[in-house]
């Protein structure tokens, strides 16, 4: 039995997160104002059938594909947001689910650092990251959420609700991590928003 673990449509990709994801493409890229959906099953190596039904069904672009033991996940995405769904709707069809019964994201950590100190940032800058830099005196926000499929969302809601810099967004694995730098009045928007984001996602809780 495959299990829908994660099932996330952007409607919109904001720039940082379209870059971020770049770095870590091994597919097509994607560029600022793609749709795109990001999809997670159990066990992992269902996921290659799930990608095929993906792609022969639209226009969609394969931008990721990660596949492990226990999780696998995708992310296509497509200039036209037609596109993007009508891939996610086949995907759901094929496996005779609906999106509601996803798994309900929960927040496993949630947490604002205020005024980074230099050694702190140094330390910060130097872990295996691929987004931009933290600077000392910022604040800095951190969230972790269960499955990890739900941090780009977390992310690109927070990249449309304040000025804020992208640090890392890892979205593979157990759990996803999320990394936010900015003002101290900017990361507690984009905190709210990337909270309330994923907490009002549907799902079936675990």
């Amino acid at each position: 039995m495959i299990k829908l673990r994660t099932y996330v449509f952007i409607d919109s990709l904001q720039p940082q997160l379209a870059a971020y994801m770049g770095t870590a493409s091994q597919g097509f890229l994607p560029v600022p104002g793609d749709a795109c959906l990001w999809m997670e099953v159990a066990p992992g190596m269902a996921i290659h059938r799930l990608t095929d039904i993906a792609l022969k069904a639209t226009r969609v672009h394969l931008g990721q594909q990660v596949v492990e033991r226990a999780f696998g996940s995708m992310v296509f995405h497509h200039r036209d947001q037609s596109d993007v769904t009508e891939a996610g709707h086949s995907v759901l069809n094929a496996l005779g689910t609906h999106e509601d019964a996803r798994q309900k994201c929960r927040i496993a950590w949630s947490e604002t650092v205020r005024s980074i100190t230099p050694d702190h940032a140094v330390l910060i800058n130097r872990q295996d990251r691929k987004g931009s830099m933290i600077l000392p005196g910022q604040s800095m926000f951190i969230l972790e959420t269960e499955p990890a499929g739900y941090i780009v969302y977390a992310a690109n809601e927070a990249e449309k609700a304040a000025s804020i810099t992208l640090i890392d967004a890892r979205a593979v694995g157990a759990y996803g991590r999320l990394t936010l730098a900015g003002s101290e009045a900017n990361i507690d928007v984009a905190a709210h928003a990337a909270r309330e984001a994923v907490l009002k996602l549907s799902g079936v809780a675990v």
